[in-house]
């Protein structure tokens, strides 16, 4: 294995005065979002009551991925019943879950003329499925309505209701995402109401469930771990036969989330990158602004040139 380029390891007890936050580099700097397409995508969301994680997540990436009229929409509503140190989305008690958005979503798919659609959505630790029929009903609509659409989920690991996750591969989505997020050491208090070894399962379980269904897997850095630590992420992915991952440059919403560490450099993603590869993923998305939804549509094309039998292009 290469050398890791090392971290510098961060001391129990800080100093008297909080260091002060590292700079933000060129490299992380993203257009504001502009264009034509930009602002059709913007209305069509307003206009048929949907939300999309780019908005609510606050992704850098926002205005490139709707000016090719593409979005990861966020099913179940905007408020999420978890309190993740890392996100930006709302929290608190939510709405009663709208049985009639999947109808729009699909709407929504037509109307783009989309060829590959991610859909996403909040915890929803309120109901007993987790929401996991929405996501099953929104597949079968957008199938129904744009029979050529390539479908990810990138889907929470619903509190570990291995029946909820039946019915949404079930629904035969052609890109299972769960995102793991950090490491081990860190994921209880970067995502207190989840267990990494329950993220792995979900993931595992998927694969059991298809062999040929293309599953993926995205992490955050920058959030206080080392590069040694990553790489064990990418081996535990690797251990359950996850296909694709992800990483990117974690971005504090504000200053009451969880701090950044450090600004991971593009040398360094590069090399997360080759390691990945190194280990047998299909494919690695690895980049200061990279979110797991990024390039998703070449993500699975990545994995049909490579012989997984799945995917299109978009």
């Amino acid at each position: 294995m290469a050398d890791i380029i090392p971290l510098a390891s961060v001391g129990v007890a800080g100093p008297a005065e909080p260091p002060p936050r590292p700079r933000r580099p060129e490299w992380l700097k993203a257009r504001a979002p502009a264009g034509a397409n930009y602002a059709d995508v913007h209305r069509l969301m307003r206009e048929q009551g949907l939300h999309t994680v780019c908005e609510e997540a606050r992704c850098p990436n926002l205005g490139e991925c709707w000016n090719h009229r593409t979005a990861t929409f966020l099913l179940l509503g905007d408020t999420c019943t978890r309190g993740c140190r890392y996100c930006a989305i709302g929290k608190g008690k939510p709405q009663p879950i709208d049985e009639a958005e999947p109808g729009r979503i699909a709407d929504a798919v037509a109307h783009l003329r989309l060829r590959f659609a991610v859909l996403t959505s909040v915890n929803r630790d309120d109901v007993p499925d987790g929401g996991a029929h929405i996501f099953a009903r929104t597949i079968d609509l957008i199938r129904a309505r744009v029979p050529d659409c390539k479908i990810e989920v990138l889907i929470p690991d619903f509190d570990g209701n291995w029946d909820a996750l039946q019915l949404v591969l079930d629904a035969r989505p052609d890109v299972l995402n769960h995102n793991i997020e950090t490491v081990p050491r860190l994921f209880r208090r970067f995502r207190p109401r989840a267990r990494f070894a329950q993220s792995l399962e979900l993931l595992a379980r998927a694969r059991a469930f298809d062999p040929q269904l293309v599953t993926k897997s995205g992490m955050m850095v920058g959030a206080g771990e080392t590069n040694a630590e990553v790489i064990e992420v990418l081996d535990a992915l690797r251990g359950v036969d996850v296909n694709v991952a992800t990483i990117g440059q974690y971005l504090a919403p504000d200053a009451s989330y969880w701090p950044v560490d450090r600004y991971v450099t593009p040398a360094e993603f590069a090399q997360f990158r080759e390691e990945g590869l190194r280990r047998g993923f299909r494919h690695v998305e690895s980049g200061p602004l990279v979110r797991s939804s990024y390039h998703a549509h070449l993500h699975v094309g990545a994995q049909q040139h490579e012989g997984s039998g799945r995917g299109a292009e978009g």
